[in-house]
């Protein structure tokens, strides 16, 4: 035991392909870095995993993340001598009907977008490269050339060679008893074979993460969920060269092995495991085969692959994988203890992500940040819902089935539901709400009539709630409507050094007068935007802030952790103590004025601030702001309060034609005014200058802020991004992620998409992107198409909202 290290710089417990990912990677930045594993390296879920690695996510830097690993298994094995079982052998997507073709043809579309080279076959060149397979149904398949396939365990075993060869060292066969925590800082591990002094520790424990992590209070929501696949002996015709295949209409998928076939899938009946603990000793150890349960995939395969009727069978594997609630792993630092990261929950994708994640985890850990943009699986994306186990079970359950299913455009999760309600739930529900779910909370989306069906029914063309949200579109623009937005984030920062905390936060000017009301973001050391939202001055030591449901973790850290030391300013989370309604349009004014006695004129209380006005008894704060571009104010409403103003706000709006409205006619509001949303338009990866929003940095002021420097730089040299509106013709159906060409060539992707109802014509919004310093006069040159499916069609592009540009409408 003399080589038992004492200390080290960070020390990371799991030693599957993530662990020793993130050791090669934190050991290639120069780090001092022990990797404990408590058995065997792979011994956990990573040497039953099915090894088949894909490329294409419908998030660029997740894709750009999979392309990582991919480029570094290309190279592992020439620079560690240890064999890998890579195979750049391509990946084929089937598609078996119209709607999964116009799916393919999307994620085709995608794949351009993010710089993949994604191909569009007929069946019967799909079978050429796959001779095997039936195609009576096949209607078309894409094929990805720079897909393949690896041994899961010789992978994670040439990655910890080269993690040794950097200077990491690895320890097997030793637990770790205790993570020690003194004053809410981390100071080691003890082990099995002694204490290692260390502030860092790197959970990568599979399937053992949650309850390793729940020892210091750490929240990871995963379940481990029963995951089988068949191995044939050799079969005549399979090849060593055969792409992988991926038949989601049959809800399964195959590889070559030593001449025969894995076939394994996502049936839409999982089995959850483990549900009151992992067994003491599971370590190199398979469950028993289900022969019973995975007869429903093998009668689906049949269909395909005729020959495994008569291939022989050499082992059924069932495994427990790690999935999540929502289909996406964890990454990050956990929000609740400073220096503990994490990395697990991967979806049975480990194997194609092991290379990207622990390159990003080991640069979150080394440089406080990741490399790029990585929300989609930021740990921080999860909330008070996922503490429960039986909610993540459940939703767990349902993103295990729909893993081959459509992913339909604006489609719910319906597991779980309802969880978390506004006072108005059972209100709306009355009135024709349908609602959707945002970390647990149920929000209107659209509202039916008598007559309508109140659900969603999805689809690639025109959805069933096109002219309802176009109803709620135009009341929004013609007369009012009432939102109910209570699931809204809100925090309070408060002490005497609020306002010198907030400066440095803020990118935009928050000093002024109590009643200032300030839209802003919040950077990063690079001018990236962590945050976007509202702060309002409710008193010279407190300022109330407003953010979306979807960010409350996220950005009540980014905000706690960025307060500079030694300042005196206390942030408390607030969200349940008020209610929000949201008065929107030409005719909110009028609606708000017969239910208060305040002065809510233009004169008395301008746009962008603030005051407490009483409604029905109740002392509502008053904010006049909006998202969708019209006169309006959001109404925060002690919660015991929230039926009472709203039947008094119903009532009053009615002479004057409100209307309910939900999320979806939000959505078409603001991209008419091009407003940007955070995680789609505006993050990380984009400056407020990028984005069309320097008019809110503070750099005319001399108050230093974070990310000042990056941005006086930037406008100084220059941009090499502009977001911009594009539209086209009015049949044209666009989702998001549609490659943007300008005379040509690509140029950028929409981020975010949709239709907009007083302008008639589809809008999307994206990036232009050039390899040089691009301006407004550049943006506007050349002509523009955007790939839509597959297709090519002319697009218009706009540096200025569709909708009142002069703002003329909000601040009348």
């Amino acid at each position: 035991m003399s080589d038992f290290p004492k200390e080290a710089r960070a020390v990371i417990v799991g030693g599957g392909i993530i662990g020793c990912s993130t050791a090669y990677h934190l050991a290639d930045l120069g780090w001092d870095v022990v990797l404990l594993e408590r058995k065997k390296l792979t011994s956990g879920t990573t040497f039953h995993a099915a090894g088949l690695v894909g490329q294409l996510r419908s998030n660029a830097n997740i894709t750009q993340l999979l392309g990582y690993s991919v480029d570094l298994y290309k190279r592992l094995e020439a620079e560690t001598g240890q064999a890998t079982g890579w195979k750049m052998n391509g990946g084929l997507r089937l598609a078996c009907n119209e709607e999964r073709w116009t799916e393919v043809k999307r994620q085709a579309t995608t794949a351009h977008s993010f710089g993949l080279e994604m191909e569009l076959l007929t069946p019967s060149e799909a079978q050429k490269l796959w001779p095997l397979m039936q195609v009576d149904d096949v209607i078309g398949a894409a094929y990805l050339p720079t897909d393949g396939q690896a041994n899961p365990s010789d992978i994670t075993l040439s990655l910890a060679k080269g993690a040794r060869q950097k200077g990491a060292r690895i320890f097997e066969d030793t637990k770790v008893t205790e993570v020690i925590v003194e004053d809410g800082v981390i100071k080691g591990v003890e082990t099995e074979k002694g204490r290692i002094d260390t502030p860092i520790i790197i959970a990568c424990c599979g399937q053992w993460t949650r309850a390793f992590a729940k020892t210091v209070g750490v929240n990871v929501p995963l379940v481990p969920v029963e995951h089988q696949y068949m191995v044939t002996e050799p079969i005549d015709g399979v090849t060593a060269d055969m792409p992988t295949l991926r038949d989601p209409d049959r809800l399964t998928y195959y590889k070559e092995e030593v001449g025969g076939l894995v076939m394994g899938g996502y049936e839409a009946n999982p089995i959850l495991w483990a549900r009151n603990g992992i067994p003491k000793d599971f370590h190199y150890t398979l469950l028993d085969s289900n022969f019973d349960h995975f007869e429903q995939l093998m009668e689906l395969s049949l269909g395909r692959v005729p020959a495994l009727e008569t291939a022989g069978i050499k082992t059924l594997t069932n495994g427990p994988e790690s999935f999540t609630p929502d289909g996406n792993f964890i990454l990050g630092e956990a929000p609740e203890l400073r220096n503990f990261f994490v990395g697990a929950g991967f979806n049975a994708y480990g194997i194609a992500a092991g290379g990207g994640a622990g390159m990003a985890l080991a640069e979150w850990v080394a440089k406080g940040q990741p490399p790029y943009d990585l929300w989609a699986v930021d740990i921080r994306r999860f909330g008070r819902p996922h503490f429960d186990d039986d909610w993540i079970r459940a939703r767990t359950y349902e993103a295990y089935g729909k893993h081959y299913t459509m992913a339909w455009p604006s489609e719910e999760q319906t597991s779980a539901r309802p969880c978390r309600k506004s006072p108005l739930y059972d209100v709306l529900k009355s009135q024709g709400a349908v609602f959707g779910e945002k970390l647990g909370w149920e929000r209107p989306n659209w509202f039916a009539e008598p007559g309508e069906e109140a659900r969603d029914i999805y689809t690639f063309g025109v959805p069933n709630w096109h002219d309802a949200v176009a109803r709620e579109h135009r009341a929004a623009r013609e007369a009012a409507v009432l939102i109910d937005q209570t699931s809204f984030a809100k925090f309070v920062l408060k002490g005497p050094d609020a306002e010198a905390a907030l400066g440095w936060i803020a990118a935009n000017d928050v000093r002024g007068p109590v009643g200032k009301l300030t839209y802003t973001q919040m950077l990063n050391d690079h001018g990236g935007i962590e945050c976007d939202l509202t702060c309002l001055r409710a008193a010279q030591d407190e300022f109330y802030i407003v953010t979306g449901t979807g960010y409350a973790t996220h950005d009540f850290d980014h905000i706690a952790r960025t307060i500079p030391e030694g300042m005196n300013a206390q942030l408390v989370d607030v969200t349940s103590s008020y209610a929000v309604l949201s008065l929107m349009g030409p005719k909110a004014r009028d609606i708000l004025q017969a239910v208060t006695h305040a002065d809510v004129s233009n004169a008395a209380f301008p746009f962008g601030t603030g005051q407490t006005i009483g409604i029905a008894g109740a002392p509502v704060r008053a904010l006049r702001v909006t998202y969708v571009g019209e006169l309006g104010w959001e109404l925060h409403i002690p919660t015991e309060y929230a039926t009472a103003v709203h039947a008094k706000l119903v009532e009053a709006g009615a002479p004057h034609g409100l209307r309910n409205a939900g999320y979806r006619a939000i959505e078409t509001l603001r991209l008419e005014k091009g407003y940007r949303a955070w995680a789609s338009d505006i993050g990380p990866d984009h400056t407020p200058f990028e984005a069309g929003l320097g008019w809110a940095v503070k750099l005319k002021t001399n108050v230093d802020f974070r990310g000042r420097e990056a941005c006086a730089a930037q406008k100084e040299n220059g941009v090499r991004k502009i977001m911009a509106t594009f539209t086209a013709a009015p049949d044209v159906i666009l989702s998001g992620r549609e490659t943007i060409l300008n005379d040509g060539k690509r140029c950028g992707w929409l981020s975010s998409a949709g239709y907009g109802h007083t302008i008639g014509a589809p809008i999307g919004m994206g990036y232009v992107r050039s390899d040089s310093v691009i301006t407004h006069k550049d943006v506007l040159a050349g002509s523009y198409e955007l790939e839509v499916a597959g297709v090519r069609v002319p697009a218009k592009v706009h540096l200025t909202p569709l909708v009142d540009p002069k703002m003329e409408n909000v601040k009348v």
